[in-house]
């Protein structure tokens, strides 16, 4: 009986579990006949909740290698730290082979800004609010890893003050300065851009008032036969 109540346990669990197929692609394999086709898929599965995993498999039907690979991403869940639930805790970069991808936390209301493979994996996540950059190849696989490699870096407040002995709220207060020293920057920057245009504005405006007197004294000025 406890064994099938644990059956019945994983299989609710593993319901919970949502998949998303992020590709499908027709492989050969040579043998001494001549060539064997078959496909390969790549799907991301995850809860929603904070899990996610992706798999990859081959079959010679598609269901079959979806199944498998579907198999494969729930065996290699991983659990990532989110910001209240919907965000990033900081940004970071992923890389892959030639993949390279940049993630970035963003503030309520933002929404899911990325696309392809990148998209399936926050929406299977759970992520709401994310900006997200693929900076190198933009082969799927190589965004799937580059995308885990970067969510695998991901690091919560506590596990931070838990690696530096320290408390949680030190952590913040200087997670929080910075914040508030980088928005003080851009605002300066702005301001600075805003001024500077407003003298080009100026000056050009002088430029124009000067050529205009210019003109106006030349009109006015006699010339030599009407002064004789």
């Amino acid at each position: 009986m406890a064994r099938e109540k644990d059956k019945s346990g994983s299989n609710e669990r593993s319901d919970e579990l949502v998949d998303k197929l992020v590709g499908i692609n027709r492989v050969a394999k040579v043998v001494k006949g001549g060539r064997q086709f078959g496909f390969s898929a790549l799907v991301v599965v995850g809860d929603r909740q904070g899990r996610v995993g992706f798999g990859h498999s081959k079959a010679r039907e598609v269901p079959e290698a979806v199944r498998k690979a579907t198999v494969a991403a729930k065996r290699q869940l991983i659990r990532v730290p989110l910001r209240e639930g919907r965000t990033l805790h900081h940004d970071v970069v992923g890389r892959f082979g030639a993949g390279r991808v940049v993630l970035r936390a963003a503030p309520p209301g933002t929404g899911i800004i990325a696309g392809g493979a990148m998209r399936a994996i926050f929406e299977c996540l759970g992520i709401q609010d994310v900006v997200a950059k693929s900076i190198g190849n933009n082969n799927p696989n190589n965004m799937v890893h580059a995308a885990f490699d970067a969510l695998s870096r991901m690091e919560s407040p506590r596990m931070v003050a838990q690696r530096r002995d320290k408390r949680v709220g030190q952590i913040l207060v200087r997670r929080n300065e910075e914040s508030e020293a980088a928005s003080a920057k851009d605002k300066k920057d702005k301001s600075k851009a805003s001024n500077g245009s407003n003298g080009n504005k100026a000056s050009n405006g002088n430029k124009t008032s000067n050529k205009a007197s210019n003109k106006a004294e030349a009109t006015a000025k006699p010339t030599s036969g009407e002064q004789a």
